[in-house]
């Protein structure tokens, strides 16, 4: 099982490959509010477990299977925050609700809270 932490920042560097093509140590730290030295440094770590390259110009390249991690937690945080904005929570609380629920739910109870979410929305 992979750490939270390490979730959240193959998350945060999946994300910022949605909006731009790409994503440096510097955007990490400027997105997750970390300095670059402790950027560089779990980016060092996520290499040598495989999860990411970096390319000659600074450009983060995730691998598969890290795209895999990150795009499950990242669908977790999308559907989740819009379930507690739709239930009335203020947009920031959802999102910060959701970053917190993404990492511990279970498939089993998350993909059950979808299917329910559908009835309710039907």
């Amino acid at each position: 099982m992979i750490q939270e932490s390490i979730e959240n920042y193959l998350e945060t560097i999946y994300m910022l490959k949605l909006k731009k093509s790409n994503v440096r140590a510097v955007d990490v730290a400027e997105e997750m509010g970390y300095s670059k030295p402790t950027i560089s440094i779990v980016i060092k770590k996520l290499k040598e477990q495989g999860l990411l390259s970096v390319e000659t110009d600074g450009d983060i390249i995730l691998s598969d299977e890290a795209v895999k991690i990150a795009s499950h937690i990242y669908e977790r945080h999308v559907f989740l925050t819009k379930m507690f904005v739709s239930l009335g929570v203020d947009k920031e609380t959802a999102a910060e609700d959701a970053c917190k629920l993404e990492h511990d739910i279970s498939d089993e109870t998350f993909e059950c809270i979808k299917e329910h979410a559908k009835k309710v929305l039907e």
